[in-house]
């Protein structure tokens, strides 16, 4: 905007208001739908014992410590022949020899079992009889530290028969909610059976799937209305070597068939320290891809360059950079492009996707290949991968990384390595302080327009030494998020991270969303999220800031310094511009928002949503009401402005209608 234009619209408004001027005569660059975003890594306790339903831990003895997470009584016997060849153990359940002395087998769940008073809960299990006939197992979920008579909290009996594996079912009904239940397994007093694969899951899962979401973690998703979710980690996807790298096809196929594998997460940490933290591949690559489609998202899988964690291993772990060291990773991405998308009627792995209950293709437009690797040993194997993938699919959008950093000579490094691969899109992170991102608020404003686009794949605003989720730390991001839009024809995605943490099994923060065994918090950062989410709008529109006595500028607020940020943008399927602002003082900003040319109409109701995060330390806690959350309101267009007195530490949306065409 000129300084003319600016002679034009200051005058009419008060000595001591910030001017917002949006320029509406055309509309600017397009928003894509995957702007906004979710990244899952199974940190924090994310898949088992979060987001995937299943209650029991090491539900098919494949731990290391075959029993952990299992107490045993009487005479039970582990043995390794099972009908699963990918997951051979389960156990054996004897009469002990004494009517006294009962067999039974407890699991405890993940930090124990969340369970509620009137809902049903599916128990299912492997079993056969070796010796033919027939037995009974009881089922118990029970509180162990109850001062009632007994301890059962509901229960159900299983008859089984015959000397072939089978499944069978059970459905559970707990009298009342509990949180820490655990499960038990009782055998026939005086028959053998054998047992493998022990599962319970709320019948009510998300959409009802038998091998499921937890249900209100899962809302928590859809309710964001994410364009894109990547999957399925980002560490994970590296492995600590490349023996317990993330191996997507472990990860589909019959449920009770997919094996252990050692999460990269669960010895990192010693000040947190998780040993039994595994992942049982029940939420696979299958789940990731119906979990992105009902929740409207495009899935981003990530899958691995041929090289384990640089953090762990220097350049030490890594497959031979040639085609032959590689061609197994070649033929991951491939085959997953064929499964995601291809004809059942010709492709093997189509096919397993049908047989999944999937038989329509996911239509799978993005892959990333690699996580937050860096330099040379990098380079070399994403050169060898990448043409062959766009040989074999020239339609598939390839996402590089620019490593860890996002300001370094690796980062630069990782840059130049991506144009002259001609990658697609550019992976960036960057968890930082409050400082870093006052100093980097317009980031992308003088980025190459040449080249690859910019895909911000893990980013939040850390504070007070990683602390919880800090609304104060919250405001911060939401102000960078006016440059990631202001920048939207260069940024196509951007992604918070990490996205889950159970309270009792964390090892980082901040994370979107937290959770116990009954219930969810959505965390400030989840509302920013969640705000600019539900007001994506279609196109970018020119925007300016006035200060008081101040000439118009996209961004006229020093580096490093706290003051009234903003973004505009077109959404025109409703008709509306939607204009964001953020004041990160300690003081009330008084707003006046100007359009130019649009005529607002006098009159016109502007719907306003806000979240004030003036209290630095507010945090919402699982299982406590919200203290900060968006709030509702309207404004009223007067002399084709409006005015808003726009309270310290505070985002705020405005929805302005436009006169119908």
């Amino acid at each position: 905007m000129t300084a003319a234009v600016a002679a034009v619209t200051v005058p009419s408004v008060a000595a001591d208001e910030t001017v917002i001027t949006v320029n509406a005569k055309k509309a600017g660059s397009v928003i894509q739908p995957t702007m906004y975003g979710i990244f899952f890594e199974d940190i924090n306790y994310a898949a088992d014992g979060g987001l995937y339903g299943e209650l029991v831990m090491n539900r098919s003895f494949e731990f290391p410590n075959n029993f952990a997470g299992w107490d045993i009584s009487g005479n039970v016997t582990l043995l390794n022949d099972g009908p699963f060849d990918k997951n051979p153990h389960y156990v054996r359940l004897a009469p002990s020899g004494h009517r006294e002395k009962h067999t039974m087998i407890e699991n405890h769940g993940f930090f124990g079992m969340g369970v509620k008073e009137g809902e049903e809960y599916r128990f299912s299990v492997w079993v056969r009889v070796p010796d033919g006939g027939t037995a009974k197992l009881w089922i118990d979920l029970v509180d162990n530290a109850t001062m009632s008579e007994d301890q059962k909290l509901g229960n159900a009996g299983v008859e089984v028969s015959g000397s072939e594996w089978k499944k069978y079912t059970a459905i559970l009904k707990p009298r009342r909610t509990f949180a820490k239940a655990h499960l038990r397994v009782w055998g026939d007093s005086k028959v053998t059976t054998d047992v493998e694969h022990v599962s319970l899951f709320p019948v009510n899962t998300y959409k009802g799937h038998e091998n499921g979401m937890r249900l209100d973690v899962a809302q928590a998703l859809e309710d964001l209305h994410p364009g894109v979710f990547r999957f399925p980690g980002g560490c994970i996807v590296e492995g600590t070597d490349l023996a317990t790298r993330y191996q997507w096809k472990n990860t589909v196929g019959p449920v009770e068939n997919r094996p252990l594998n050692e999460n990269r997460w669960h010895y990192t940490f010693t000040q947190r320290y998780f040993p039994d933290y595994y992942q049982s591949y029940g939420l696979g690559f299958f789940e990731y891809f119906q979990l992105s489609e009902e929740i409207g998202a495009e899935p981003l899988p990530v899958l691995n360059v041929g090289m384990a964690c640089q953090y762990q291993n220097g350049d030490d772990a890594h497959a031979p950079a040639t085609v032959e060291g590689l061609q197994q990773f070649i033929d991951d991405c491939i085959d997953l492009i064929d499964f995601a998308n291809g004809d059942p009627a010709t492709n093997q792995w189509a096919k397993l996707r049908a047989d999944m209950g999937h038989p329509a293709p996911f239509n799978l437009k993005f892959l990333g290949i690699g996580n937050e690797q860096w330099e040379q040993p990098y380079y070399d194997r994403l050169a060898i991968i990448a043409p062959a993938v766009r040989k074999a699919h020239p339609e598939i959008k390839i996402i590089g990384t620019s490593g860890p950093n996002a300001e370094d000579d690796w980062f630069r490094h990782g840059w130049d390595a991506m144009r002259r691969l001609k990658a697609d899109l550019v992976d960036e992170h960057y968890y930082r302080d409050i400082n870093w991102y006052k100093n980097w608020m317009n980031r992308y404003n003088d980025y190459d327009r040449k080249g690859p686009k910019v895909f911000a794949g893990e980013w939040a605003c850390h504070d007070r030494g990683k602390k919880w989720n800090h609304a104060g730390a919250s405001i911060y991001e939401a102000a960078f998020m006016t440059n990631i839009e202001r920048n939207a024809d260069i940024v196509h995605m951007a992604t918070y991270a990490p996205l889950f943490a159970h309270v009792e099994g964390w090892q980082w923060r901040p994370d979107l969303i937290w959770y116990d065994n009954l219930s969810t918090a959505r965390t400030a950062s989840y509302y920013v999220q969640q705000m600019y989410m539900h007001n994506r709008g279609t196109n970018v529109l020119p925007t300016t800031v006035t200060l008081p006595g101040g000439r118009p500028e996209a961004n006229p607020v020093a580096k490093g310094e706290d003051g009234v940020f903003a973004s505009a943008v077109l959404d025109k399927d409703k008709n509306e511009i939607i204009v964001k602002a953020i004041n990160t003082t300690e003081q009330a900003q008084p707003l006046c928002v100007m359009v130019n040319g649009k005529k607002l109409q006098d009159g016109a109701k502007v719907d306003i949503i806000y979240l004030n995060c003036s209290d630095y330390d507010a945090e919402n806690e699982p299982g406590k009401d919200e203290v900060v959350a968006p709030r509702y309101n309207t404004a009223v267009v007067a002399n084709s402005q409006l005015h808003y007195n726009l309270a310290a530490k505070t985002f705020v949306v405005m929805r302005m209608p436009l006169p119908q065409k």
